[in-house]
């Protein structure tokens, strides 16, 4: 861990200098890795009409082509912190690239949905050991005092690489073909690993023992098994569905399974007494939870803003700048509202934020001003800041720096189930109540057609206007019944949002004592507990 003051720094004076220059390096990996979550959403419409301009793919494989790559990244982030602390969070940062540029080109010129899927799930594995070996790297690049500034900055990348994704997509295919949104990967992945080689230190485990198979497979598995779940159940709207149901809990026993491997190994690949540790547990729930708002929202925002409000992708994108321009803002400044106010003020006032703006979601209907919503994403880009650093730095200062590989990840890891949580649940009661608002007004629609144009806004306004002038009634019937499901959801997720404020008012520490700044994180972390 960091050295006590006084005594000689534990980063190379050489290292040291170019800490700042190094964290952007960093932040330039980080930010394609977390771009390309969100850059395919804009092209989902492109991709599904028929070729030339398009590759004719059907909703389920659309689903999957965004699916894949969200399975996989949470399925192997974990195994790729452990193997980043083992043999260099600088190899697997540069493998990772590698892989992802490679894969980005083949995504590029994919000649079917299939293709497409299939190297979406492989991007994604490159991904996954890009993203846990920056915030691992920046770790042992910066001293104790300034990590919670680095770890604002690199909070800051997370979140304008979610905004600005939508921004890049719509200005390419305002231009070029749908292929170009993966294709723009691969010189910004060329000039990344150029710059990676020349300035970032490698670094890992001085001590990492002997490699753990059968915790590695467990975790593999049962990631996997428990994201598939999460995403079938919201693909059918449908959570209490046999097959979802046994998933989810296979995927639950075989990570209590794992859990209770680890405790019992003498060379675990995670200290799953970490756990035990309230203030890291509390801080893991409450990133977990920002993200899922965060995706959930952004995902039915899309369909509000292009199926109701008629904005074109690239408009859509450029109403979400004022999330990604808070985030910038605050993110890199959170360190000193938390050292005014505490940890515990701090993000559980955040996830208050948060369940606000959801809130006021339901304030949107088809002529509402659309500054309202830019008002709306300010505020919840400024809430997440203020909940993403302070998480971050709590997870990653209360275990050793030599383990920073797999701690990283295990925060990514459950920003990724909440991310994936929070599309498929959020989604799946939008599709519901979207679902028991229309079916009354589609009465009019042949019964062949019936059952599809009530699954989504999408699906409704593709039928009306198959009937041409008969169908414009149901334009508006769509409408009504989207804004009925989106306020519902909204209010869905303020609860979760609140219910994360809770955790965090009730475990996190409160403002630390000056003299605290002597000890090292995690007894810090530890001395924490008796603020309770």
């Amino acid at each position: 861990m960091t050295t006590p003051p006084g005594s000689e720094s534990r980063v190379p004076e050489a290292i040291h200098r170019r800490r700042w220059v190094i964290l952007a390096v960093l932040m330039l990996s980080l930010l394609i890795v977390v771009l390309d979550n969100s850059i395919l959403n804009v092209a989902i419409k492109t991709i599904a009409t028929p070729a030339p301009e398009g590759l004719g793919a059907s909703q389920s494989e659309l689903e999957w082509a965004v699916n894949a790559y969200t399975l996989v990244f949470a399925g192997l982030l974990f195994t790729a912190g452990l193997l980043g602390d083992r043999f260099g969070r600088k190899k697997v940062l540069l493998g990772g690239l590698v892989v992802f540029g490679v894969c980005s080109a083949l995504a590029a010129q994919s000649g079917s949905p299939t293709e497409l899927i299939v190297y979406r799930g492989l991007m994604a594995l490159g991904a996954a050991f890009v993203m846990p070996a920056t915030l691992a790297v920046l770790m042992n690049v910066f001293e104790h005092d300034e990590q919670p500034k680095a770890i604002g900055m690199w909070a800051g990348g997370v979140g304008l690489g979610i905004a600005i994704g939508p921004i890049t997509g719509g200005l390419l295919l305002d231009h070029f073909w749908w292929g170009s949104v993966f294709l723009i990967n691969v010189p910004i992945v060329v000039v990344a690993l150029a710059l990676q080689i020349a300035l970032v230190p490698d670094s890992r485990d001085p001590h990492p023992g002997r490699i753990d198979p059968p915790g590695v497979l467990m975790s593999v598995v049962g990631l996997i098994l428990l994201v598939y779940g999460i995403i079938k159940g919201g693909q059918l709207a449908d959570f209490t569905d046999p097959a979802v149901l046994a998933t989810i809990a296979a995927g639950l026993v075989v990570l209590t399974a794992f859990v209770l491997y680890e405790k019992r190994s003498d060379h675990p690949s995670i200290d799953v007494t970490y756990f035990k540790n309230r203030v890291f547990s509390a801080a893991m729930v409450g990133t977990g939870l920002v993200f899922f708002a965060m995706m959930g929202v952004t995902f039915f925002i899309v369909f509000y803003t292009q199926s109701v409000r008629g904005y074109s992708p690239l408009q859509t994108g450029l109403l979400m700048v004022p999330l990604a321009v808070a985030q910038l803002l605050f993110a890199p400044r959170a360190r000193l509202v938390v050292a005014r106010f505490g940890n515990r003020a701090v993000v559980s006032g955040g996830l208050v934020l948060v369940g606000l703006m959801l809130l006021s979601l339901t304030l949107l209907g088809r002529d509402t001003g659309i500054w309202v919503l830019e008002v709306i994403f300010f505020f919840m880009g400024t809430a997440m800041a203020h909940v993403m650093t302070p998480t971050s730095v709590l997870i990653m200062q209360s275990v050793p720096v030599e383990k920073s590989g797999s701690a990283s990840a295990l925060s990514n890891t459950f920003r990724q189930i909440g991310g994936a949580l929070g599309i498929a649940v959020l989604g799946s009661l939008l599709s519901t109540v979207y679902r028991s608002g229309i079916d009354d007004q589609l009465t009019m629609v042949p019964g062949g057609m019936r059952h599809a144009a009530g699954e989504s806004i999408e699906a409704t306004l593709a039928v009306a206007h198959r009937l041409g002038p008969d169908g414009r009634t149901l334009v508006g019937s769509a409408d009504d019944a989207f804004l009925h499901a989106m306020h519902t959801t909204a209010v869905w997720g303020c609860a979760v949002a609140l219910v994360g404020a809770l955790i965090a008012a009730r475990f996190l520490p409160g403002r630390t004592p000056a003299a605290r700044s002597e000890q090292t994180p995690k007894e810090a972390v530890t001395a924490d507990h008796g603020d309770h």
